[in-house]
């Protein structure tokens, strides 16, 4: 299977890389795992609606310009869908059986634009909670991991 998880932002903490290069280590036994990183538009904290329109509005242009349209969207937001684990495997299954490369997307500080949002085949939620989007890919890809596990009946701990 394979898996582009695009997302706005480099990490910039050592942890946070760590972390993300244990899971693509794990997951390459179950899947061709790409990660591909969007630049991400500066901020200000005092930023008006219309300032950070703009830059979800120009983060969702450059994430668009890396998918095409044979790719499955799997937006993660957090008014998307939501899963316990056994669930979300049975999702990943779903769409191994597709053959279609499937693009896992995670927005900026701002989340996604409503552009990318609309482009999305579905989307998946892993909490009402607010996440950093550094900390999101950690999440996911543990979470990807833990389906896979499921999958093959292999041992995980609980």
């Amino acid at each position: 299977m394979k898996i582009r998880l695009i997302a706005v932002g480099k990490l910039k903490e050592a942890f946070f890389r760590d972390a993300v290069a244990e899971y693509e280590k794990r997951l390459g036994r179950y899947a061709d795992l790409e990660i591909v990183e969007i630049e991400d538009e500066k901020t200000k904290e005092d930023a008006s609606p219309r300032e950070n329109a703009l830059v979800l509005e120009r983060e969702g242009a450059r994430m668009l310009k890396r998918i095409s349209d044979r790719e499955h969207v799997v937006a993660l937001s957090i008014d998307g869908q939501a899963f316990d684990s056994e669930a979300l495997s049975m999702r990943v299954e779903a769409l191994q059986s597709t053959g279609k490369t499937v693009d896992f997307l995670i927005g900026g500080s701002l989340g996604l634009s409503k552009e990318v949002l609309q482009r999305a085949d579905e989307r998946w939620s892993f909490s009402k909670l607010t996440f950093p989007h550094q900390l999101m890919r950690v999440i996911f890809l543990e979470q990807l991991y833990r389906g896979f596990k499921i999958l093959k009946h292999e041992p995980y701990h609980k």
